[in-house]
């Protein structure tokens, strides 16, 4: 959902490799920045703080960055991502609010099943990425990005009071929870120790309320940000540090920081809001029209809807893809050209893959040029290199779907 280059530098950080992408918001300024209620426990644990969308968080800990990396496809890590915005829709309304915003079916979710979608504009442009939960408690649990915060409260405030105008039964709560993630393929066994709940019964994109390691009120939910198995937990705040502290005790366990959360979903081929979808990126360009739920096509109901379903239904000028290539890695604004020299379009996220040992990298092209195998050049420091179109994921998905 949210932001590597050779050496920080301006950090004084010896980070190798770090994904392209989250150069941009790194910033030694920590006084104006906000904390997460896990901020000195990461200093406790050697967390090396950065700034990244007005938060100090960690970009790693004492292992490098490929290590926390292949840690967590091989066994769990934790990561503290606190700095989403979490909320709760409540109300009869609260499903007509949430569909006025997002291209999904949000009627159609099952108790506790969750999905991902889009806020969009009237231009089709997607205004963030969010992950939204039926909840049988009889709300809307709503997560979102730190980076867009204010931007989609004032969205979701705005139109709960136009609703609440016209008579609806709608209302919103930030939930000031913290949010730890638990991820990789021994992510389960790991909580399984800890809580009373089946896990087994807990699929991809559900959700549940249970106590954790002694912690109450914890809510679960079966997602993540890595393309591996594991949870998100919304924890109460006074408790993160103590939460975090139990799921470390187990050794499949280690702490890892943002470039690592930023390799893993770059290989995932999971887009990063800001860098590879924006409010000039329609979810058709964006390679997402799965994300638009086929009632709310037919009813053309969503924002943007008319923009966007013409899109489905004809050719799109652009697409984002996935690229490989050998010699330097791709980066961030790194020019992609036809095998003639032409630009044609710009990688949005690129880093060296820790898991292929190649160079993978995120872009737009125009549609002639966006089917897998199809060769292209990207220009790293002024020299091209050839470069191919490729699926994604790059590295399999591992969720847990219980087919």
């Amino acid at each position: 959902m949210q932001r590597a280059v050779s050496v920080v530098a301006h950090l004084g950080l010896q980070l190798k490799a770090l994904p392209s992408a989250l150069g941009r918001p790194f910033s030694c300024a920590q006084d104006v920045l906000r904390k997460t209620p896990l901020y000195d426990f990461h200093l406790a644990h050697g967390g090396k703080m950065v700034a990244f969308a007005g938060w100090s968080l960690p970009v790693q800990y004492r292992d490098s960055h490929v290590d926390s990396h292949l840690h967590t496809r091989r066994h769990c890590s934790l990561f503290d991502v606190s700095h989403m915005l979490q909320t709760k829709i409540l109300g009869c309304d609260r499903v007509k609010l949430m569909e006025s915003l997002v291209v999904g079916d949000i009627a159609e979710l099952r108790p506790n099943q969750g999905t991902l979608s889009l806020f969009t504009n009237e231009a089709g442009g997607i205004l963030d990425d969010l992950i939204v939960t039926s909840t049988s408690e009889g709300y809307l649990y709503v997560v979102s990005n730190a980076g867009c915060w204010d931007k989609d409260l004032a969205l979701m405030q705005d139109k709960v009071r136009e609703l609440q105008n016209m008579g609806s039964d709608v209302s919103l709560e930030v939930v000031d929870n913290a949010l730890l993630a638990l991820q990789g393929p021994t992510a389960a066994q790991v909580l399984q120790a800890g809580v009373a709940d089946d896990l087994r019964k807990l699929p991809f994109m559900t959700s549940a309320v249970m106590e954790v390691f002694g912690v109450s009120g914890c809510r679960v939910t079966r997602c993540g940000y890595t393309g591996e198995d594991g949870v998100e937990i919304s924890v109460p705040a006074a408790a993160a540090a103590r939460l975090a502290t139990a799921l470390l005790e187990n050794p499949e366990v280690k702490l890892a920081g943002l470039a690592a959360r930023d390799s893993l979903r770059l290989e995932a081929g999971l887009c990063l809001y800001g860098s590879d979808i924006d409010e000039h990126t329609t979810p058709v360009e964006g390679s997402l029209s799965w994300t638009l739920g086929k009632r709310r096509r037919a009813a053309m109901d969503f924002p943007g809807a008319s923009v966007i379903v013409a899109q489905l239904k004809g050719k799109v000028q652009r697409r984002r893809v996935g690229l490989m290539c050998e010699g330097a890695p791709m980066r961030v604004h790194s020019p992609i050209l036809n095998t003639e020299g032409t630009v044609i379009g710009a990688v949005t996220s690129g880093c060296p893959s820790p898991c292929l040992k190649k160079n993978v990298a995120m872009g737009y092209v125009p549609y002639e040029y966006s089917r897998p195998g199809t060769p292209l050049l990207v220009e790293v420091r002024r020299k091209q290199q050839m470069a191919v179109v490729s699926k994604m994921p790059f590295v399999t998905t591992n969720y847990y779907t219980l087919k």
